[in-house]
């Protein structure tokens, strides 16, 4: 029995033919058996396209309709006039505006140092030897931690409080790139949702382009504009527990690690590595039932740091415990970073540590333009891919390779 004969209702459910109908509307369910159907199969050839494609805008199905729908709207907007492409700032343009503070002056002139582009890389340094002579003012604080540690979040609590008494920020996060698609998300800024409104702050996310190193090269030299720029306070957020470690440590003050609670015994914090080159170490997250596994913690990395020798600096790295989502325990660290300063700069390893980073820095550059000037070359290329085949054929091995390309 139809749902309709259940009620008492004809089984073409209630329509506006019906003598007492519910509704002024058909609800005429469409039938799909042959013997159920108002028109023949053999009459819907000769029905009209409309009707052909719709029958249940056949008079036989009374007040049903079917909307023929809209237009496809354009894929691009027809309103949209293309943009002309800007030209290329001069290298005196860029930094006279740097050296006013001009934000947007200082993102191209990083733009710029980032890409690849011969006549970008022509710009870009001489912006930098120009900007060079008003540098080296700021504290340069590397921050680094393990993945889902909260650097992005504690970046944003500790900016604050270092603008809360004067001065301008900037901050360097380096954002990791895929290794299958190249690209980079550059997220760690909406993280930092306080900071990046704020009129004294600068953020700039750059991917790590799969060159940890290269990066890293870069990162320094937007360093010294964004120095030039009046910026005295400058964060180089890492791309976590990694090679890029190494790289960040050798331009940077302070190195800061961030750890968290449970993620390992002493032993995990005997083993060289990251601790070596931490100048001060922060548990986060101690806030709420979490507090005594941060205070185990540190005192965990306590007793681990009494094994390692002494630092160069003489400092001996301190071990707090803070939470940055709930912003506890802030103005300890940040105490903590003051007193390393003048430790630092009263013992003269300051001065010492900037002449040894620089001195780095010149063989690292040397390195990287040999490698671009070698692979570059095209009189090499082809016998670049000659040899190629010869190791891929076992015809070479990879060392002898190697050898007679570089003579």
């Amino acid at each position: 029995m139809a749902r309709g004969e259940a009620r008492g209702l004809p089984s073409g459910g209630l329509c506006a033919a019906t003598p007492g109908a519910v509704r002024a509307t058909t609800r005429c369910p469409l039938p799909t058996h042959p013997d159920l159907l108002p028109i023949s199969p053999e009459t819907l050839p000769k029905l009209n396209p409309t009707v052909e494609k719709h029958p249940e805008n056949s008079p036989e199905y009374v007040g049903l309709t079917v909307n023929a729908g809209v237009a496809q709207p354009p894929s691009v907007n027809p309103y949209l006039k293309p943009r002309r492409r800007q030209p290329l700032p001069s290298a005196a343009d860029l930094v006279e505006g740097i050296l006013k503070g001009d934000v947007t002056r200082l993102a191209r002139a990083v733009t710029l140092i980032e890409s690849v582009a011969p006549q970008h890389q022509a710009i870009a340094q001489e912006v930098i030897e120009k900007c060079l002579p008003y540098s080296g003012h700021s504290r340069r604080i590397g921050i680094t931690g393990v993945p889902g540690a909260g650097k992005s979040t504690s970046i944003d609590v500790f900016g604050l409080h270092v603008l809360k008494d004067g001065g301008k920020l900037a901050v360097l996060a380096i954002d990791p790139s895929s290794e299958r698609t190249q690209g980079s998300i550059l997220g760690d800024k909406t993280r930092m949702e306080k900071l990046a409104v704020h009129p004294n702050a600068f953020i700039r996310p750059s991917p790590s382009a799969g060159s940890l190193g290269g990066v890293a090269r870069k990162t320094r030299e937007t360093i010294v504009l964004c120095e030039a720029a009046g910026f005295d306070n400058v964060f180089v957020e890492t791309v976590g527990v990694g090679q890029s470690e190494t790289a960040v440590h050798s331009m940077v003050d302070f190195f800061l690690l961030i750890q968290l609670a449970g993620t390992g015994d002493e032993l995990q914090g005997i083993k060289r590595g990251i601790m070596e080159m931490a100048d001060g170490i922060v548990i986060n997250k101690a806030d709420g039932d979490n507090i005594e596994r941060a205070k185990l913690a540190q005192a965990q990395f306590r007793s681990a740091l009494r094994l390692f020798p002494t630092p160069p600096s003489g400092w001996t790295p301190e071990v707090l415990t803070y939470s940055g989502y709930f912003e506890l325990g802030i103005p300890e660290v940040w105490d903590m970073i003051d007193r390393y300063f003048h430790f630092v700069k009263e013992n003269g390893y300051f001065e010492r540590r900037r002449l040894n980073q620089a001195r780095y820095w010149m063989y690292e550059t040397i390195d990287s333009e040999l490698r671009r000037r070698f692979y570059d070359d095209p009189d090499r290329a082809s016998l670049i891919a000659e040899t190629e085949r010869k190791v891929l054929d076992n015809r070479l091995s990879p060392f002898a390779a190697a050898q007679l390309l570089l003579k």
